[in-house]
């Protein structure tokens, strides 16, 4: 799968720069461009057409939440995820409205971030699909809790997420030969690490179970299975 291209919004060069380093450490991502100002951004994307848009909110010429309305007017179909310290009600009401992806509090964390990010790349994958969506697959834009879902999504630990974890039982009661870490990573969009760590933890609640299933050559696979 082709990289998925980022631009950066933020008037802070130092805080832009963490930003980049933090997306360098996540596979399949590239920053296009870094824009400090809201000018300075609109002049990109009358050349380059990001799929995704970290945005701060306190720009100096302009707001962001304000910015999103020319960004969408020049790119309807690039993703937006505000990073901001900004806490005031309006803005938030705002970005809602706006439909912006995600909105994220500084000061964050790189697994914030990641969490973020990768969420993002499980809906973008998706909706590569070109053909007929099952009802799977929407479910997964728009997810749900099971109502036979057995882990408590209130209950989670740090670093796992209710909305992958979803994605992560739904995509295990799907199939019966079990998965992979990496072969799960790849079918929802997220790194094999990542993947791994939720197959653990539904272990770990004994909401899955594991197998090493032994091929003709090479090391024995690591295979998840839900429990029944």
């Amino acid at each position: 799968m082709q990289s998925i291209e980022v631009m950066i919004i933020e008037d802070d060069v130092r805080v832009a720069d963490v930003h980049q380093r933090f997306l360098e450490k996540i596979e399949g991502f590239h920053v296009i461009a870094c824009a400090n100002t809201g000018d300075e951004a609109l002049d990109w994307l009358m050349s380059f057409s990001p799929q995704l848009i970290l945005l701060d909110v306190y720009l100096p010429d302009i707001l962001g939440v304000d910015l999103i309305d020319k960004i969408q007017a020049l790119r309807p179909s690039t993703n937006i995820i505000l990073i901001t310290a900004a806490t005031e009600a309006h803005i938030v009401h705002d970005a809602y409205r706006k439909k912006v992806t995600d909105y994220i509090l500084k000061p964050f964390t790189f697994e914030q971030l990641k969490e973020s990010i990768e969420k993002y790349r499980m809906k973008h994958v998706i909706l590569q699909n070109d053909e007929k969506f099952t009802q799977e697959k929407i479910e997964q834009l728009w997810p749900k809790a099971p109502s036979n879902e057995k882990v408590k999504l209130s209950l989670l630990p740090k670093g796992i997420d209710p909305t992958t974890m979803n994605y992560v039982v739904r995509h295990l009661n799907t199939i019966k030969d079990g998965t992979t870490a990496e072969v799960l990573g790849k079918n929802i969009g997220v790194s094999r690490s990542t993947a791994r760590r939720y197959l653990e933890f539904l272990v770990t609640q004994r909401q899955a179970h594991t197998e090493l299933i032994y091929g003709t050559v090479g090391r024995p696979e690591r295979r998840y299975f839900i429990t029944q």
